[in-house]
Parts: structure tokens; sequence; C-alpha cells
């Protein structure tokens, strides 16, 4: 395999490549700044002026002092030499100023644009994505991007105004000498397209590792205590260590690419010093040129080098941050799969800019008509042709085995998808009329596996209502039975949870959840088995107190033990993804279906 070849995996991955690296994608998140960027654009384009000026110093230095064995005008030149230093400085100081601001604010106007859309996609994104990969797009491409639009920008910029004033003045000086060093650009130019493509797709595979790499490490230190338990250290650590190993191949493959095609162009730009020194030794020997035009001449011929070298590093970069342009825009780019309406949005505002004024309150009336469904990435329906009326108030009850599909009418009720066909009403009016904002503040969802934010008890509790006072709070952990956990806490409310509240067992972070839904006073409350983890003795204090709580309100319980949901209004019995039975507990046990099996089944210990 050569050296810029890539797997064979690689190659028949789709690709798609941005005209101009993908500049025009993020082109949005730079106008902003367009003004500071002219500036900075500016002054390294005065700095590498000063830059090609330097040697036509030297030229006066050799021509005049020393070829003339003069020291006449010493002081002018010398206060006209310090003086361009002095501005050189102060002119690159501010440059620098500017580029750091430029990527910091471009850093954060992108992360914001990116978290901001994270929060409008739909729930089948992220079951789609893990948190590594998304944590890349967000942290990862951005930041390049930003040293893209702020430091590589400046780079480039300096070094091809420096070789535009070294070329205007060395044909200035003298022309044929000149045309000798300008034929070796083409050659740059052909290598340069070679390598292009190349150089991209190895990135690319570089990009797409460090993201698996990124959720490997996230799953072995989220996982740590079941990869203990498992025994699975030694699996783990050779899945790990097979990423970075081919994270290492790839990118090793990808540097010796690079380098190929830095040291093919630093070659070239070497030519054209060889050239200066034959050609101009030669014109000097003649006495057609002077010492101090050869000086000249070959001051810029090594001054070459490095611009090139820099400009085709940085055109390496370029390309090799096209990968990240590309991962960072199709994150942009990602439909959401359940949208509000432009009309519902001009009303109701949307996520972010709500207009809470038009909102009218909500019942509770859920109403499942003629409902056919099927995931987005699914081919059969998992509902067909359903109807259900849920007045408000009621409780309705969803029971089956595991993996039955029990939490795809919560999904359907909380608006995180939408009907295949068919109508979902709330309060007699279709749910794409109103808007998804308004909907879920006005659901209190307690899950099965609970997640507290990082902050305090105070902190977490008041996410669904920000205004709640302390005995609110307390109100509604004693509610739940859990007044008594926050009383013992070292500092109270004030006690810190960690992170994913890893201070608290998975039955406490089961009961603070329920507070902080029942906090926010919700018109419809979702149970997704909020007592699975929850003691025998603690289930008893629970379900008094979800008696008291849900009354008044529509409910929507999950429940693996059938002994907290005798008491609903409506028990939905769900199998392979179906409605199989329907109707209160008396009604279901009477038909001795398949309900009544489950509940024989789980009491008798069979």
């Amino acid at each position: 395999m050569g050296i810029c070849d890539m797997p064979d995996m690689q190659k028949t991955e789709k690709q798609r490549h941005l005209p101009l690296f993908g500049l025009p994608k993020i082109l949005p998140f730079v106008r902003p700044y367009r003004g500071t960027v002219a500036a900075m654009i500016t002054m390294g384009a005065a700095s590498s002026l000063a830059d090609a000026f330097y040697p036509l110093f030297d030229r006066y230095v050799l021509d005049h002092f020393i070829g003339e064995r003069t020291l006449s005008g010493m002081r002018t030149f010398v206060l006209v030499y310090v003086l361009m230093i002095v501005v050189q400085q102060a002119v690159n100081y501010w440059s620098m100023c500017m580029c750091g601001s430029v990527e910091m604010r471009i850093d954060r106007d992108l992360r914001n644009a990116a978290f901001a859309h994270l929060q409008e996609l739909s729930v089948s994104y992220y079951n789609r994505n893990s948190v590594g990969y998304i944590h890349a797009r967000v942290m990862s491409d951005t930041g390049k991007i930003g040293e893209l639009a702020a430091w590589r920008m400046m780079d480039m910029i300096w070094y091809l105004s420096y070789l535009i004033f070294v070329f205007v003045m060395m044909f200035l000086i003298h022309p044929p000498l000149a045309m000798w060093v300008t034929l070796l650009i083409p050659g740059a130019a052909v290598l340069v397209s070679l390598f292009q493509g190349r150089l991209a797709d190895l990135n690319r595979q570089v990009r797409e590792i460090n993201a698996q790499i990124t959720g490997r490490f996230n799953e072995g230190v989220s996982g740590a205590r079941s990869i203990k338990v498992l025994v699975s250290d030694r699996r783990m650590k050779k899945a790990f260590l097979t990423e970075t190993g081919r994270m290492q191949r790839t990118s090793v493959r990808a540097g010796r690419c690079s380098a190929l095609f830095i040291s093919s162009v630093t070659l070239l730009s070497s030519l054209a010093l060889a050239l200066v020194l034959w050609q101009g030794g030669m014109l000097t020997r003649e006495r057609l040129m002077g010492i101090g035009t050869l000086s000249v001449f070959m001051s810029y011929a090594v001054s070459l080098l490095e611009p090139v070298q820099v400009m085709i590093e940085t055109l390496a970069a370029l390309i090799a941050i096209q990968v990240n342009i590309e991962r960072f825009s199709g994150l942009l780019e990602e439909k959401t799969e359940v949208t509000d309406r432009a009309d519902v949005t001009a009303v109701y505002g949307d996520s972010f800019h709500p207009r809470r004024e038009n909102w009218e309150p909500l019942e509770g009336a859920v109403e499942f008509r003629d409902v056919t469904f099927r995931y987005p990435d699914g081919d059969e329906n998992v509902l067909e042709h359903f109807n259900l009326q849920v007045q408000p108030g009621q409780r309705i009850a969803i029971v089956g085995e595991t993996g039955a599909g029990k939490s795809t009418l919560v999904n359907l009720v909380c608006r995180f998808f939408e009907p295949t066909e068919g109508q979902l009403l709330i309060d007699g009016r279709d749910v794409r009329e109103r808007s998804q904002l308004w909907l879920h503040s006005h659901i209190g969802y307690v899950q099965q596996s609970p997640y507290l934010f990082s902050g305090s008890v105070r902190d977490n509790m008041r996410y669904g209502r920000p205004e709640a006072s302390d005995e609110q709070i307390m109100e509604a952990l004693r509610l739940v039975s859990a007044d008594h956990i926050a009383a013992r806490m070292e500092k109270g409310l004030d006690t810190p949870l960690g992170e994913g509240g890893d201070q608290l067992s998975t039955g406490e972070k089961q009961l603070f959840s329920m507070a902080r839904a029942l906090l926010a006073d919700p018109a419809i409350l979702i149970l997704d088995e909020a007592t699975s983890s929850i003691d025998t003795v603690t289930e008893a204090l629970l379900q008094n107190a979800v008696e008291t709580v849900v009354r008044g309100r529509t409910s929507f319980v999950i429940a693996h033990r059938l002994s907290t949901i005798v008491r609903a209004d409506v028990i939905l019995a769900v199998k392979d993804g179906a409605i199989r039975e329907q109707g209160t507990h008396e009604e279901l046990m009477q038909r001795d279906g398949y309900y009544s099996r489950l509940y024989r089944q789980q009491f008798s210990g069979i």
C-alpha cells in the first residue's frame, strides 16, 4: 500500500467534497466580524509588505555605505529602519489580538448554533447518534473551524501577500532573473492538485475514528461500574486499543502523505535559490548586476522557502479542516422529524422565543383518532388504526412485556414523534396546531432511568419551575416521600448531586425526578416505570402520594408492577408492538386474556 493510499473500507465510503474547502458553509459565522477580519487582513498585508522591504535596506547598505565608502545619510537610514520595525511590531501585536478575538467569537457562535440546533432535533436523532459522535462535532470540529477562520486565514493572507510583494519587487528590479524563479510556481500548483483529494480522504477517516474513540472513552467512564461487575475490563481495553491502533495507523499514513507533499514543494522552492545563485552569479561577474541587487535576490530566494512551505502546510490544513466543516455543516443541516408549522410559530413562538401571552391553558383531554404509526427507521407499523379517548383527569395504564412497545403511546403524546396516519388531538385540537413548547410545558415526565443535572438539589427541582420557593420544593419532595432524603443531606437543598445525580441511588433519583415533575404542576403526567427501582416500603408511600397527585391530572403510567395500576381508568395491554386489550382491571380480568395471564403470572410467581 502506498504512502497516500487508503484502506478499501475508506474508498467505498460515500464522500462529498465541498467547493473551496467548504468555506461557503462557514461564511455566515464569519460575516458578523467582517470589519475585524478586514482590518486583520489589512494589517497582515502591511506587515508582509514591511518584510518584503527589508532586503532593499540591505541593498542600500551594500551599494551606498559600503560601495561608495561613505556614512552620509546614516542617521536618517537608522531612524527610518527603526521606525519601520516599531510600526511593524505594533501592527503584528494588534493583528494577533484581533486573530485571537475572531477565533474565540467564531468558536462561541459555532457551538451556540450547534447546541441550539441540537435542542430542536427530534428524539430519534439521539437514538441514532452516540454522545461521542455529537461531542466531537460540537467541540472538536468547531475548534478547528475557528482556528481556520482566524489564524489559518491570517497565515494564508500574510504569506500570500508577501509572495506577491516579493515577485513584484523582483520583476521591478530585474525581470529576466525574476522570470527564472517564477517558472517553478506551476510545478507547486500541480503538486497541490495531485495531493488534495488524497489528503482530504485520509483526514476524513482520522476524524471519524476520533469520534469513535471519544464514544468508547465515554462508555468506559460512564459504564465503569457495569464493566467491573461484568468483568469486562480486558474486553473494553482491547476494544479501545483496537480503535486507537486504527487511529495511529491512519494518522501516520496521513502524516506521511502530508510530509511527502510538503517535501516535494520545498524541493521546488530550493531550486529557486540555486537558480538565483547560478544566473545572478554570472550577471554579477559580467558586471550586469550589482552586488546589492544580487543580495536582494538571494534574500528573496531564501525567504521564499518559508512562505511556500507554510502556505503548503496551511493548504494541507485547509484540506484537513474540510472534513470538520463537512461534519459540522452536516449537523446543522440535520432535519428534525417533528417541526412546528410557520403559522403555529407565528402565534405561539418557537423554543427560544415563546409567545406565552398567546398560550391557552391545557385541560388534559387526549384523543387518538384512527392513528397509524411507524418509526422513521422502521418497516412495520407499531400502531394501526388505533382509537382512544382520554378525558381530563383520567389515568391510563400501559402494561406489557419488556420490549413490547409500551413507550410508543407516550412518545406520541409528548410529540417526540408524529402519527404516520391519523390524528392526535389535545383538548380537541390536532397537536400540530399548537407548538411543541406549549405542549411540553404542560407535561411532567418521570423516566425509568431518570436524569438529574449537575448542581444542587434546589437547582434540579427548579428546572421545570424556576420561580419555585424552598417551601414549594420541600412540599413536592414530601408528596413523593423524598423530603427525608433532602433533610439528612449535609447542605440540605444546597447539596450538590454530582454529574447525572451520581450522589444518589437509582431509587432516590427516581423520587427526586418525580418531585421535579410534580413541582412544575403539569396537566399531563407521564410515569415511565417510575417505581421500578424503589423498595417495597417506599413504593407503598409513593403510591399514596401518587393517588393524591394524579387527581385532576391526565396521567399515563407505564408499569411493570401491575399492582400499581389496578385503579387505572383504562389499562392498555401491549404485545409485539400492538395494543391487544384495553379496559379496566376488572374487565380485563374477566376476559381471561393476555392481561389476565400477565397479572396471574406476576403474583403467582410463575
